[in-house]
């Protein structure tokens, strides 16, 4: 029983490189400064590496401040470089903003609303504006440049034995022929696999209590925005090793 949790494959990185990946966010800046504070006490007691924090989306909707949490993330920190990939919420508010289908609703349904008050848009606009009033708000709110810096996230990230990635690949297809919609959006097709991917995904999106730790990936949403615990990976090597925030 559950043999299939166990595994030969030890997916590792290239010597002198080091990976810090975190999962969603959900506008919890409080969460996620302290956990990028211990991040860096964490690198800092390691030798010397070459250092990558890999954001692995949904840094807003839901949770309080996500235009905080754009900022901070933009900002990056001077000990790693930054790489923030592409969530389904991201995408979303994105189509939103550039007019592309009929999803406002939707987006305010499920966590739109929480942003833009962190953005500055009125509650009476929120809750009593027409659509078009809630749009033209969303667009004068959300500064230029962090909806640049949003646009600029990146589908996935390969590094070593380890992909980086929103919510998921689709089994069966190489990893260079996935597309953005199974990126952002799959869950059980990715979930249940049992299947090899060429590389451990590292992904967020689902939610669970604790990380998911299966052969073919690891799953890192812990529902921070409801859970109070925001959790990352550390990668090296063949090393991996887990921190998390508990409110």
């Amino acid at each position: 029983m559950f043999g299939w949790l166990k595994s030969s494959f030890e997916p590792s990185l290239p010597p002198g490189h080091r990976v810090y990946a975190v999962g969603d966010v959900h506008g919890r800046l409080d969460l996620f400064d302290r956990l990028i504070e211990s991040i860096r006490q964490d690198n800092a007691a390691r030798p010397a590496a070459e250092v990558t924090l890999i954001l692995l989306g949904d840094l807003i909707d839901r949770g309080p401040d996500s235009s905080g949490v754009v900022d901070r993330a933009r900002a990056g920190v001077p000990w790693a470089r930054t790489i923030a990939i592409m969530g389904n919420h991201e995408a979303v508010m994105l189509d939103v903003l550039d007019g592309k289908g009929d999803l406002l609703r939707n987006w305010l349904g499920f966590g739109g609303k929480a942003a833009l008050r962190s953005w500055g848009v009125a509650e009476s606009v929120l809750e009593g504006g027409s659509q078009e009033d809630i749009l033209d708000a969303a667009r004068r709110a959300v500064p230029a440049a962090a909806r640049a810096w949003l646009g600029r996230m990146r589908p996935n990230l390969r590094m070593g034995d380890y992909y980086f990635v929103h919510a998921g690949i689709r089994p069966g297809v190489p990893l260079d022929k996935q597309i953005d919609e199974d990126r952002l959006w799959i869950r059980e097709d990715f979930l249940e696999s049992k299947k090899k991917h060429g590389a451990m995904i590292v992904h967020g999106h689902s939610i669970n209590t604790e990380v998911e730790e299966r052969t073919n990936r690891i799953g890192l949403d812990t529902g921070a925005y409801a859970s109070g615990r925001l959790t990352a990976i550390g990668l090296e090597g063949r090393e991996r090793w887990f921190m998390a925030t508990v409110d």
